[in-house]
């Protein structure tokens, strides 16, 4: 089984992997409050929580 003669140092390594690299988040309004959200995920607008374009759960008034 072949060997490295030398150790692969941390910055060429690195220098290796950068190909891979985190994707932009894939953003979109909803039709229903006009907010930006992540899809798939549920989001605040003015305490209530809403998914889907739908209102999921009501905030409670402090």
């Amino acid at each position: 089984m072949a060997h490295p003669k030398r150790k692969t140092s941390k910055q060429r390594r690195d220098k290796r992997r950068t190909h891979v690299k985190a994707s932009i988040p894939d953003v979109q309004i909803c039709k229903e409050t006009n907010e930006p959200h992540l899809r798939h995920r549920a989001y605040l607008v003015d305490g209530d929580l809403y998914y889907k374009g739908k209102l999921f759960s009501e905030g409670k008034d402090l």
